[in-house]
């Protein structure tokens, strides 16, 4: 065996090759194997409007992020000065990251079956968050549902906006292509 690291393949992309894109495809009969709906990416924001006075809640917010998703975010400017606001253009407002392949598929696990449970009161995600595109998006009120980060260590409470792109066609191919997944939605 060699010194180099044997890759393991996630959970859930295991369970999508083997549940999920069969049963997709039996129930909307794709004749392709590339009509089948996947999730491409998953897209984080987190906007830090405290920055422009204290560039450390920046630097405190983009560890945390790392931390929750395994990769660096990179960090968003503002693109026009707002007086009324107190911002200038080119300052740091926030953070963003794109997570695909292996990572995407290992934080939805994590989100889906760990971070969502733990939130307070939570009865399951909405259905009326996707657009006509197949895509879905949610926000997330505090960073400390994720079990990666310390109550000790957080010096701010952070909210992130998270956007799934899938390749489905419709909403409900989307819906079902995520609640195949584990995602929790709302029993209406």
């Amino acid at each position: 065996m060699t010194s180099e690291a044997i890759a393991v393949m996630p959970r859930l992309l295991e369970k999508y090759r083997n549940e999920v894109a069969p049963a997709l495809r039996d129930k909307y009969k794709y004749s392709n194997v590339m009509e089948i709906p996947r999730v491409l990416k998953v897209v984080i924001n987190m906007g830090v409007k405290e920055a422009t006075q204290d560039i450390k809640v920046l630097d405190q917010a983009s560890k945390e992020l790392a931390l929750i998703t395994g990769q660096k975010p990179v960090v968003t400017r503002a693109k026009k000065s707002i007086s009324n606001f107190k911002l200038r253009a080119g300052q740091p407002v926030g953070l963003k990251l794109t997570l695909r392949r292996h990572r995407m598929y290992e934080f939805l696990d994590r989100l889906f079956n760990v971070a969502l449970p733990r939130v307070r009161d939570f009865r399951g995600l909405s259905t009326s968050s996707f657009d006509n595109f197949g895509n879905y998006s949610m926000g997330l009120a505090e960073q400390m549902i994720f079990p990666e980060i310390e109550y000790d260590n957080v010096t701010r409470v952070q909210g992130m906006d998270i956007t799934f792109v899938t390749t489905a066609k419709t909403k409900e191919e989307a819906q079902e292509l995520l609640t195949l997944l584990g995602m929790p939605f709302r029993k209406n």
